[in-house]
């Protein structure tokens, strides 16, 4: 199977630990992937929600296709998760109890298929973010160095 990354949600890694993440499909109309096919979706402030038994992603934009006039759906209306049952309960279970959320992290094409990978995710504070960017910060300090070592300007 050959994927194709369409987005990615960057800012889920920045303000949040991701646990485990999971392969979801997603039941969209026909001009919501050509709209996707054309680079128009926004994961930035989504969020997913699991309510009677079912798995919803909420706040993902898509924008409405150019030629689809009246199939078009609207931008940010909630769309159902493709899960298992079991799956779900599982997932609901930990977000009720353990304190997480659930994210989606990316989307991409399997095939033909839209999918999307769901992040089970625990919130970061203020202090680890800092530290997180310290460390990405001296890992660039670490290659920089290693790189003009290699060149032979240290």
């Amino acid at each position: 199977m050959n994927i194709k990354t369409i987005t990615e949600n960057r800012k889920a890694r920045h303000e949040y630990f991701v646990e485990e993440s999971v392969e979801a499909g997603l039941e969209l109309f026909g001009t919501e992937v050509k709209a996707i096919r054309g680079g128009g979706v926004n994961l930035k402030d989504s969020w997913i929600n699991i309510q009677n038994g079912e798995a919803f992603i909420k706040q993902m934009h898509i924008s409405p296709y150019e030629k689809g006039n009246i199939f078009n759906r609207d931008p940010l209306r909630e769309r159902k998760l493709l899960l298992h049952k079991k799956e779900i309960m599982r997932l609901f279970g930990l977000v009720k109890q353990g304190g997480y959320t659930l994210i989606p992290l990316s989307l991409y094409f399997k095939g033909s298929m839209v999918k999307v990978q769901v992040g089970l995710c625990k919130g970061k504070k203020l202090y680890d973010k800092r530290e997180t960017a310290a460390k990405r910060d001296a890992q660039r300090d670490i290659q920089r160095a290693m790189k003009d070592k290699s060149l032979g300007r240290g």
